[in-house]
C-alpha cells in the first residue's frame, strides 16, 4: 500500500491545518499498520511530495500573485526547482516494485530540501491582506469548478 502524504505531518504550515491533520493520520496508520501486517507480506510506505507543478494544483497553490509566497518557489528549495510528475512516478514504481521489499512503514520525503531548509510552506502567506485572502477564495473557488466540470465531461 501507498500513500501520499506532505511535509507538513512532520512540520505543519500555516493555512494548512486540516491537511497536515489529516495526513499526519495517514503517516500514523501507515506506521502502526506496517508493523501489524508485515507478516501477512503486506508493506505499507508513503511519499511526501514537495512542490509538483500540474495545472490544478497550481491554480490552488497560486490563486494570486502574492499567494504563491514560498509554497511553489524554486528558490525556496535548496535544489532550484521544483520536483516534475516523472520523478514522482519513478519514486511510486520503486517503492511498489520487488525491489523494495524490504522497505516498509516509511513516509520518504520528496521535496528537493525543501522541507529542511526552513519553515512551513506557507508561512509567507500572512502577509497577504482581507482583500488579498477574498481574491484569492474567489480564483480558487472558480478553479475548483472549472475543475469539476472538466471532470465530469471524461
Amino acid at each position: 500500500m501507498l500513500s501520499t502524504l506532505t511535509t507538513w505531518i512532520w512540520t505543519g504550515s500555516a493555512f494548512v491545518v486540516p491537511s497536515a491533520m489529516a495526513k499526519a493520520a495517514v503517516h500514523a496508520m501507515t506506521m502502526s499498520l506496517a508493523v501489524e501486517w508485515a507478516r501477512h507480506g503486506i508493506r505499507l510506505n508513503a511519499i511526501a511530495a514537495g512542490p509538483i507543478p500540474t495545472d490544478y494544483a497550481w491554480e490552488m497553490l497560486n490563486p494570486t500573485e502574492k499567494s504563491s509566497v514560498g509554497a511553489t518557489q524554486p528558490d525556496q528549495i535548496p535544489m532550484g526547482r521544483t520536483g516534475t510528475v516523472e520523478e514522482l512516478a519513478d519514486l511510486t514504481i520503486f517503492l511498489l516494485s520487488d525491489a523494495c521489499e524490504y522497505l516498509t512503514g516509511q513516509t520518504i520525503a520528496m521535496d528537493g530540501g525543501q522541507m529542511l531548509a526552513g519553515p512551513g510552506t506557507f508561512a509567507g502567506l500572512t502577509s497577504m491582506s482581507e482583500q488579498d485572502w477574498a481574491r484569492a477564495r474567489e480564483h480558487s473557488k472558480a478553479a475548483s469548478e472549472a475543475a469539476k466540470a472538466q471532470r465530469a465531461t471524461l
